[in-house]
């Protein structure tokens, strides 16, 4: 077996219900759950319609008459890359057969992609967030690098300080993981500092990820959360070098099922990762590419999920202002607040009487040597109607009232 696989930490999930086990909710409470980032709208019926048309048509091998190419079809990287230079204003736009890779959704691209990049000679690190997705730090210990963890706390914004870490600390450092909008926290990296980070990569030579799976979640219609390209557009780095951007369908258009999303970024690094999954049989579905090419295209249901989700944000946020505290997130759709007792124990305590799940924090960080930036919060997962959203925050301000 591979040695390094035990160096995994259990995954949060896995935890949670460890914690949990042995608690008998409350059967006369409908079970809510707030735990997992699974989104719960309606997926678009404009992709449900296209991929069925896809799926019908398999005798003109359109669907699954055929095996899929690693690098996908024209018409959906062609699609990503009009979508990439008209949300994030670039004056030029990616080249299609250049700069962009149709992935099976960000999760896995993610963890791929460190095995790709990262050379294990030499006890190279990755850097990424405190707290962070866990695959960043997976990813990382199964190439052959060391986790660099950057804590991201309320004193900072939730944004991690990269100026915090040394020139002998980049100096090592061959990945750079980001995650912005971010999860957990909801917090969103400016363009000063994403160009602060493109820098640093130029000046240490390592390859930044930024993983922006939640960036079509905001409240603002004017102020759209920026991108590492959009960076680089504004530098004049139409080449993208060192930069690579990984972006999904799940939560952007309710499609956590078609397991679609794309890479894009620079050219060299993306020729690369095609032959490394070219290798591990990465293909996305014909039937999928065709009914993601189509979700790319069309912004109404966009348009539609951020309104549903900022009801949900008012009405939560109205019911838990009076007793917890917490930052209202710049975008995606989780509530980030602080608990009264500890997060580990009021997660037990909220399901056992309130039949409510969520996550506690700490699960989603990792100690360091200045303590776990996740103790003492909760992650809130506002992906349920409304109407349950609502109900969960009565109860969990209920939970709270009777401590």
């Amino acid at each position: 077996m591979n040695p390094k696989l035990q160096s995994l930490h259990p995954y949060p999930f896995e935890k949670l219900k460890t914690l949990l086990a042995g608690i008998e909710a409350p059967s006369a409470i409908t079970a809510i759950s707030l735990s997992v980032g699974e989104p719960k709208h309606a997926a678009p019926q404009v992709v449900v319609d296209s991929l069925l048309a896809r799926l019908d048509g398999v005798a003109h091998s359109s669907g699954l008459g055929i095996y899929p190419g690693t690098k996908g079809i024209v018409a959906l990287r062609q699609s990503i890359a009009e979508w990439l230079a008209r949300r994030f204003k670039m004056p030029v736009q990616p080249d299609p057969e250049r700069h962009i890779l149709p992935v099976n959704g960000t999760r896995e691209a993610l963890f791929a992609f460190a095995q790709t990049v990262i050379d294990p000679a030499n006890k190279p690190t990755v850097v990424m967030p405190n707290p962070f997705y866990q695959i960043y730090e997976g990813a990382a210990l199964l190439a052959g690098a060391e986790p660099v963890f950057i804590n991201c706390s309320a004193d900072n914004g939730f944004a991690p300080d990269f100026a915090s870490l040394s020139d002998a600390d980049w100096q090592r450092c061959q990945l750079v993981y980001i995650c912005t909008p971010n999860n957990p926290t909801g917090s969103v990296l400016g363009l000063d500092s994403l160009k602060e980070l493109i820098a640093l990569a130029d000046r240490h030579d390592f390859v930044i990820a930024s993983d922006e799976c939640y960036s079509e979640i905001y409240a603002d219609e004017d102020q759209p959360p920026p991108g590492l390209l959009q960076a680089c557009a504004e530098l004049g780095r139409d080449d993208f070098k060192r930069c690579m951007v990984f972006h999904s369908l799940s939560k952007r258009s309710n499609l956590p099922g078609l397991r679609s999303g794309f890479v894009a970024g620079d050219a060299a690094i993306i020729q690369q990762f095609l032959l490394y999954r070219t290798y591990h049989g990465s293909a996305m579905p014909i039937q999928h590419q065709w009914a993601s090419a189509t979700a790319w295209r069309d912004e109404e249901h966009v348009l539609d999920n951020r309104r549903q989700y900022r009801e949900k944000f008012s009405a939560v946020t109205d019911i838990l202002k009076p007793v917890m505290t917490f930052s209202q997130p710049d975008a995606g759709f989780y509530l980030w607040p602080q608990t009264p007792i500890g997060d580990d124990v009021f997660t037990r305590q909220l399901l056992a009487t309130q039949n409510v799940a969520v996550v506690p924090g700490r699960y989603l960080a990792r100690d360091t040597a200045t303590g776990n930036p996740g103790e003492q919060r909760i992650r809130m997962a506002l992906v349920a109607p409304l109407a349950q959203c609502k109900d969960a925050a009565q109860r969990i301000k209920h939970c709270i009232e009777s401590l």
